[in-house]
């Protein structure tokens, strides 16, 4: 492994991680949105993430010559399939003529919340791995001037 792959691979989880929170902050903007371009209530969005990898020659060139290029990348924004909330609601615009029931979004707050706390945890954690890299890597030069 090179000298920077550690910090390259942090790196790319920082930029995930950042997308990660994005698409959270977006969920929880649209709690209550109801109606969208298409009609339907807000769907929750979730990013898709996968190791960086590639073809096989890829992978077998990569581990020949150096280990660039690894890391996480977002493959994806996939929306959530669960069913929409039902709310009780025979005042608002959007709601059922006939049952009075409102289709709300299928985003849950505390859902959201424990999911913005796991990927600012993961933020944090690739933050550090890079600092304890700069760390060791300026370490080893302090050692090489002695």
């Amino acid at each position: 492994m090179g000298l920077f792959s550690s910090i390259d691979i942090s790196a790319t989880a920082l930029t995930a991680e950042r997308l990660r929170m994005d698409i959270i902050s977006n969920n929880i903007a649209n709690v209550n949105t109801t109606r969208t371009e298409n009609g339907q209530p807000y769907r929750r969005k979730m990013p898709i993430f996968q190791e960086k990898a590639g073809s096989f020659q890829d992978i077998l060139l990569r581990k020949q010559q150096s280990n660039q290029n690894r890391g996480v990348r977002v493959v994806g924004i996939k929306e959530d399939v669960s069913p929409f909330r039902l709310v009780y609601d025979p005042e608002h615009p959007d709601a059922d003529k006939e049952s009075g029931y409102v289709k709300m979004p299928n985003v849950h707050i505390v859902k959201e919340m424990v999911d913005m706390i796991s990927a600012s945890r993961g933020y944090e954690a690739n933050v550090t791995a890079i600092n304890t890299a700069k760390s060791m890597t300026m370490k080893a030069l302090e050692i090489g001037r002695i």
